[in-house]
């Protein structure tokens, strides 16, 4: 009988931008999510990722209605941290995925020494954490990149953000280096790919539509440099700890046996393992320099760049997962499918949730199996959740059936990947308390075990209360998975 591995880890996670609020509290500075509106109901369904030029984000920070932008309020995680870790050990995590804000700790990015208070706010959080029992695994970039960097240097295709992020880096991993064990670099970094902006810090002045290509390319190329140091700083300030990429993890499927198809789904998987094949290989994969040649972008490189990403590869990939993909030749039509950054044609042998996002639970073993078969290095599900609409009942419960199904058909499929041979480290639930959406910035989209009372302009008493699936996920921990039923 499948069964998770003793040692797997249990948890949540969360992002700095979409819980903590106090965006300019104790010396924070601007980062590239707080001056991101947020999308009407009526406009869900055509939205479009944040993609501001200059201009737009000077207007933005002069903008002091601060409903329209909710990152900037969060669900007051910064002065709320211990009710929420309290919750948290309740519910029986071992870990709690977390983001460091850079702009807590270099308000502008490019200083020489850090932000004392914002130092001082997360090594309070880690020691809090320990108190209640939970391991942090700490994100360093969760879209995040202070927006001085975009305005001054025009984002992550300016070669000198690489060693603003290292001295970042290095500032954090020595000072917490008694508190964190995990690290991971870049929080889904293959976005860029969809969102130039959020992924990349790069805005239409400085990846204009005739260049853009090359853009992404170099920043991407630099977030690769900036990997492989914050990779090597972790070597010499923590050798016992561990330090892995993310990426949004998507399995494309072919929409039909036609060779072409085929070949476009192979191709479309590329683009999650171009990024992972640089950072837990070491080196550019032979299909990227055609890439390079057919688009004329061609990433510049100095010597020993190359080296450089060889000597430092991650310990291990981390991955969120929400959905699968279908794929097919470009003259094939068909309906596209909604989705949070990537997406593909629907697929008519799956379900899809309020936000139109396909559900496939079978998609996770059959990419996680992939992946471990292609680097054989420990995988760790770092972000799987169900965005919905939630009600309050009369009496005060909030019953999510549709959570609990959801959760634990992936975690079926991941118990099947480990009995499969898949080396897994654990996994961490997204948003195990109610936060501010991603990519429409709403409320009312939750994907908590823990209801917060507010709405989409801010109103509420922010009353953490928990859900029916905050005793079920609570039971699933206690039992290492064995007890993924409802009742």
């Amino acid at each position: 009988m499948s069964e998770f591995p003793k040692a797997f880890k249990w948890g949540g996670a969360i992002a700095a931008n979409q819980v903590e609020g106090s965006h300019d509290q104790d010396g924070k500075g601007p980062s590239i999510s707080d001056v991101v509106k947020r999308v009407r109901p009526e406009d869900r369904r055509s939205m479009k990722l944040p993609f501001p030029s200059h201009d737009e984000i000077q207007e933005a920070l002069l903008d002091t209605n601060h409903a329209e932008y909710p990152k900037r309020r969060g669900i007051d995680f910064y002065n709320r941290y211990k009710e929420d870790l309290a919750l948290f050990k309740e519910l029986g995590f071992d870990v709690l995925r977390i983001s460091i804000s850079w702009p807590r700790i270099f308000p502008q990015g490019d200083e020489m020494e850090p932000n004392e208070a914002g130092l001082q706010f997360y090594e309070d959080l880690f020691e809090e954490m320990h108190k209640q029992g939970i391991e942090p695994v700490v994100t360093l970039s969760h879209y995040e990149t202070p927006i001085h960097l975009v305005l001054e240097y025009g984002g992550w295709k300016n070669r000198e953000l690489v060693a603003f992020f290292e001295r970042y880096s290095r500032t954090v991993m020595a000072r917490f280096k008694d508190h964190v064990a995990y690290w991971i670099t870049f929080n889904e970094i293959n976005s860029m790919f969809m969102s130039p902006y959020i992924g990349a810090a790069l805005t239409p002045d400085d990846a204009p539509e005739a260049t853009r290509q090359q853009d992404i390319y170099q920043a991407a190329h630099h977030q690769f440099l900036a990997n492989a140091a914050a990779v090597k700083a972790k070597k010499e300030l923590i050798p016992e700890g561990q330090i892995g990429c993310m990426v949004i993890g998507m399995i494309n499927y072919p929409s039909s046996p036609h060779p072409e198809d085929v070949r476009q789904a192979m191709e479309d998987q590329r683009r999650t393992y171009f990024f992972t094949d640089v950072m837990a290989r070491g080196h550019y994969p032979a299909y990227s320099r055609r890439w390079f040649e057919e688009a004329g972008a061609a990433p510049e490189m100095e010597p020993g760049d190359e080296a450089f990403l060889a000597e430092h590869p991650v310990d291990y990939i981390a991955l969120s997962y929400y959905m699968s993909a279908v794929s097919a030749r470009p003259e094939t039509e068909g309906e596209k499918a909604a989705g949070n950054l990537m997406s593909g044609l629907k697929n008519p042998y799956l379900e899809a949730s309020d936000w139109g996002w396909q559900i496939d639970p079978s998609g996770l073993r059959t990419l996680v199996n992939q992946m471990y078969d292609r680097y054989e290095k420990p995988l760790f599900i770092v972000e799987n959740g169900l965005g919905a609409f939630d009600e309050v009942e009369e009496d005060g419960t909030i019953q999510d059936p549709y959570r609990v199904d959801y959760l634990r058909e992936h975690l079926q499929q991941l118990k099947a990947a480990a009995a499969d041979g898949v080396d897994l480290i654990g996994y961490t639930a997204w948003g195990p308390i109610d936060l501010i959406s991603f990519s429409t910035s709403e409320m009312s989209k939750r994907y908590g075990f823990i209801y917060v009372d507010q709405d989409d302009d801010g109103n509420g008493s922010l009353e953490r209360r928990r859900k029916d699936s905050f005793y079920w996920y609570q039971k699933v921990i206690e039992t290492n998975g064995e007890h993924l039923d409802r009742s």
